[in-house]
């Protein structure tokens, strides 16, 4: 897998270069992880819905055509863009989003951060009380998010067993836009990044640790 860090890039023109990629490779096609941090943006998956979109202001939303609802990108937060070919990995995709999910857990460990999955909810999430502790997460019902922040986001498109779009990993960012939407189409989720469970790193750091991880759990 050849990683790729594309510096502090406007979305739409990943996206595009991302789909170009896609569309042109061929079997023998090397994979690759494109790491990027995106000037401030909205994105709505395929299904979504523009009610979850409270407030953007002046923030851009741009429509895409990845899994899932809005979610905001911007400067602090490390996006991971795997383009790989599953077939050739003989990955299915509901391991390929596991394996992207424990990569994250992965990073996190290494900066002492316990991550979590949420039934039905893809992403990673960490407890507000304990970012730190091993206890096992057991939701409330009615309310699987109670007592959690989203840390990291999910979000995929898979063609023809090729995969674009990916993850995206909250590190030292500006939080407040993400209370002018309901993320990922929760209201009142919660959005954390590292920084406010106490954890000071920088993005080139993040971003080194994620792709390492990333290319162990998701290498064939």
């Amino acid at each position: 897998m050849q990683i790729r860090r594309l510096g502090q890039r406007p979305y739409a023109e990943v996206e595009t270069a991302m789909r170009d990629f896609t569309r042109t490779r061929h079997e023998a096609t090397e994979d690759e992880l494109w790491l990027v941090e995106h000037e401030p943006v909205y994105t709505q998956g395929v299904a979504g819905r523009a009610d979850h979109v409270l407030n953007p202001g002046s923030i851009p939303v741009l429509r895409t055509d990845r899994g899932g609802q809005v979610t905001y990108h911007g400067p602090g937060q490390v996006v991971a863009y795997p383009l790989l070919d599953l077939r050739r990995l003989a990955i299915y995709v509901k391991e390929y989003v596991f394996r992207i999910e424990q990569a994250v857990i992965d990073t996190l460990l290494d900066f002492g951060v316990t991550g979590h999955r949420v039934r039905s909810a893809p992403g990673i999430y960490v407890r507000l009380d304990d970012p730190c502790g091993h206890a096992v997460l057991v939701p409330e019902a009615g309310d699987p998010f109670k007592g959690l922040g989203k840390i990291a986001a999910l979000g995929i498109k898979v063609s023809n067993h090729r995969s674009w779009h990916g993850v995206a990993l909250n590190v030292a960012m500006d939080l407040e836009p993400y209370r002018r939407i309901n993320p990922c189409g929760y209201a009142g989720l919660a959005t954390v990044d590292l920084r406010a469970v106490g954890v000071e790193v920088s993005w080139d750091e993040a971003a080194a640790r994620l792709a390492t991880r990333l290319a162990s759990r998701l290498g064939d």
